[in-house]
């Protein structure tokens, strides 16, 4: 199994924000600044990773009826033990995510990895699988961030000791951005320019595939 192909489809051909529209309560939400992005970001993409890993491990263990139970229960306690490690060790990012950690638990991308892909395949392909949905998710909250602070504010990573002035101190952005109607707009935006990129690279795929077959057919008749 090539787990490159497996990592990638998380990155773009199947991003969790941008092509699949799962988990946008936390786009709208923590999106404000990159801090707290890329806080949620990696939050998100440890707990599917870790938790893709258990479900493919105990899955022929668990009757079929109860695994939508099971999987809460395993999200739930690698959720429950992220907030725990982070208010140790990172309290700073936990003060800034709050309730919106254990809103983790219920993130529609992190069920929907566990049904379709970790119940069916092997623990490493069920592990980089889940790697490459969370750094699809990290990778979309930091697009979405980035925006929304660099315009709204002119910084970036403001509150942190690695703050940037991008723009001048006299830039006063539109508050709108930093708002949740902002993220309504800039999440729109980002996913229709997804959704374009996705379109021109199905139309190239197709024209090689048709171009292929045509090299195929004149080496046939050639023959």
């Amino acid at each position: 199994m090539n787990y490159w192909e497996i990592f990638k489809k998380g990155i773009f051909e199947m991003n969790p924000i941008f092509r699949l529209a799962l988990s946008l309560c936390p786009a709208l939400a923590v999106t404000a600044t990159v801090f707290n992005a890329l806080g949620m970001g990696f939050a998100v993409m440890a707990v599917i990773t870790v938790n893709n890993i258990v479900v493919s491990l105990v899955k022929n263990f668990v009757n079929p009826k109860v695994r939508v139970p099971m999987f809460i229960t395993i999200i739930a306690t690698i959720v429950t033990l992220t907030i725990l490690v982070l208010e140790a060790y990172a309290p700073a990012v936990y003060k800034e995510l709050g309730l919106y950690l254990e809103l983790v638990v219920v993130f529609a991308i992190i069920l929907a990895r566990a049904e379709v892909f970790a119940m069916k395949n092997d623990v490493i392909s069920s592990a980089v699988d889940g790697l490459g949905m969370g750094a699809g998710f990290a990778l979309a909250m930091l697009f979405i961030g980035a925006f929304r602070e660099l315009f709204g504010t002119g910084t970036i990573l403001s509150g942190t000791s690695m703050v940037m002035q991008v723009f001048p101190q006299s830039y006063d952005g539109p508050m709108i951005i930093i708002l949740a109607p902002g993220a309504f707009l800039v999440i729109g935006l980002m996913i229709g320019m997804f959704n374009v990129i996705g379109e021109y690279q199905d139309k190239q795929a197709a024209a090689k595939a048709k171009a292929a077959s045509q090299l195929n057919m004149q080496r046939s008749e050639a023959v």
